[in-house]
């Protein structure tokens, strides 16, 4: 066991909400929710001072609209004085927490509140009604800090050829690590169906997990009116699930803090290790689809910095937006491919917020941590289409060495090899990575990144039913076609 000083950061009091109401005009919005969370945390710690002494208040943004949620949130709960940060989408959501321990650890802070929340179930229910659910407006107030990516995510090549929504992406990329793998496309969708099943018997475990049904591998696999398909492989039980409720509260302090306040030392859990990689990079330029050099680096350096082994690790969320993002950890991590790989069953079943995620996780993974203080606990992050990867370690008692906290882009960048993507291409080309992007119940498209003599890459499409079933029971991935104004043919 290693020692602390007055100024290591502690996580003191964790606290996960939902609500399952289908009176959208009882339910409360997102920064009710986001309130709420905060102040469960703070009974978490057994200290409602934590609120009114915070000195920040970070916020990763969301579908609502408000302009800063972090001086709605310091406002209900007292914290006058509190600074606040917005986190534009396109930010990890790891990057609040490895600031808040920064800032408390260099001094600058005593006390941090992070909290993120959503209720996009609220505004489903009133879509049904035919109404609007309604929430606070706030326009021209702006955060103390907005922090914002510094490059775009996706490229005009990509979406000329029909790709919007994330899942087509993670299913292209996952093609890719299944072709590398050898699996073939049964026992790739087999591989998945076993994952997610067990993902929802997580959730039925969870207390705070939106579904408690355990769901049968056989119905997660198959396209369905009740589970349709939304990008092939990926069946809608494939995708996180944000028509949620959820919010997350997470109170940060430094240990003189916590001390000085009598909160309980079983409350505190420490950060050993966090990493993460900024670098941005759009999906069809990657020259291996199916590899993350981002997540290999992070976890190499976040586990050598905590002094541990990963297939040591038995408590670990494994951010899950798709299969694929599981699955790429597993390989880079080196993890044991059927172990647990998750706490809280997951973003389909244990609810996906859209920007708020890994909190749910961490406040899940703290109350295990309490439980089972010998544990070394993990949780990632990631954002975009797998574009930012974080790694965060966490433990009921402190490293050796204290908390590290490691920016590993330069590394990934130079791990990194790219292929410039090109417009209007003729000629061969070779499958790198495809899907066939559904629409209600039918395909509608298959979409496919190229490799194109001389290292360039395209993305191309076709509509063609044949060529769609023939790329749904195959492996394509190294198959060549013919590419002509965006669309791709059987070879002549």
């Amino acid at each position: 066991m290693g020692e602390y000083t007055a100024n290591t950061p502690v996580l003191v009091g964790v606290a996960a909400v939902q609500q399952k109401i289908d009176d959208y005009q009882r339910a409360l919005e997102p920064i009710a929710l986001m309130e709420q969370a905060l102040r469960d945390a703070a009974a978490d710690a057994g200290c409602p001072d934590l609120l009114l002494q915070a000195d920040e208040i970070m916020v990763p943004k969301s579908i609502w609209g408000y302009s800063d949620p972090g001086r709605l949130v310091a406002d209900a709960l007292g914290a006058s004085s509190a600074t606040t940060l917005l986190a534009e989408l396109g930010i990890l959501q790891q990057s609040l927490l490895s600031r808040a321990c920064q800032r408390i650890m260099a001094g600058d802070s005593q006390i941090v509140l992070v909290t993120g929340g959503e209720a996009k179930y609220r505004a489903l229910c009133a879509e049904k009604a035919g109404q609007q659910a309604v929430e606070t407006v706030q326009v021209d107030v702006h955060p103390d800090t907005t922090l914002r990516p510094e490059d775009e995510m996706w490229s005009t090549v990509e979406t000329a050829a029909g790709l919007g929504m994330p899942v087509g992406y993670y299913a292209i990329l996952d093609s890719a690590l299944r072709c590398k793998q050898g699996l073939g496309v049964e026992k790739h969708r087999d591989q998945m169906a076993i994952m997610y099943s067990r993902l929802s018997e997580l959730a039925a475990d969870n207390p705070d997990a939106w579904s408690d049904e355990v769901v049968s591998e056989a119905h997660i696999r198959e396209h369905s009116a009740a589970n349709r398909m939304l990008a092939f492989p990926y069946t809608k039980l494939h995708n996180s699930q944000w028509n949620v409720d959820q919010a997350a509260g997470l109170i940060l302090c430094s240990a003189g803090v916590a001390e000085s306040l009598g909160i309980e030392r079983s409350k505190w859990i420490f950060p050993r290790a966090f990493t993460e990689s900024n670098f941005m990079s759009v999906v069809a330029s990657r020259k291996d689809l199916g590899a993350s050099p981002g997540f290999r680096i992070a976890g190499q350096v976040a586990t050598q910095l905590a002094g541990v082994n990963f297939n040591d690790i038995r408590l670990c969320e494994l951010y899950s937006c798709f299969p694929y993002a599981v699955r790429v950890q597993l390989q880079e991590f080196g993890m044991d491919p059927l172990r647990n790989v998750s706490v809280t069953g997951g973003m389909t079943f244990g609810g996906g917020p859209l920007n708020n995620f890994s909190f749910q996780a961490t406040v899940r993974m703290a109350q295990l941590l309490r439980q089972n203080p010998q544990e070394v606990g993990l949780v990632t992050a990631v954002s975009g289409f797998l574009t930012k990867q974080a790694c965060a370690l966490w433990s009921a008692t402190p490293g050796v060495d204290g908390w590290a906290c490691a920016d590993v882009t330069d590394e990934v960048r130079a791990q990194n090899e790219l292929c410039e993507l090109v417009a209007g291409y003729s000629g061969a080309g070779v499958v790198a990575g495809y899907t066939v992007l559904y629409r209600g119940m039918d395909p509608w498209r298959a979409v496919a990144v190229f490799d194109l003599p001389g290292g360039n890459r395209t993305v191309a499409y076709s509509e063609e039913p044949t060529l769609m079933q023939h790329m749904m029971v195959a492996e394509c991935c190294g198959e060549r076609y013919q590419i002509s104004d965006g669309q791709f043919y059987p070879p002549h």
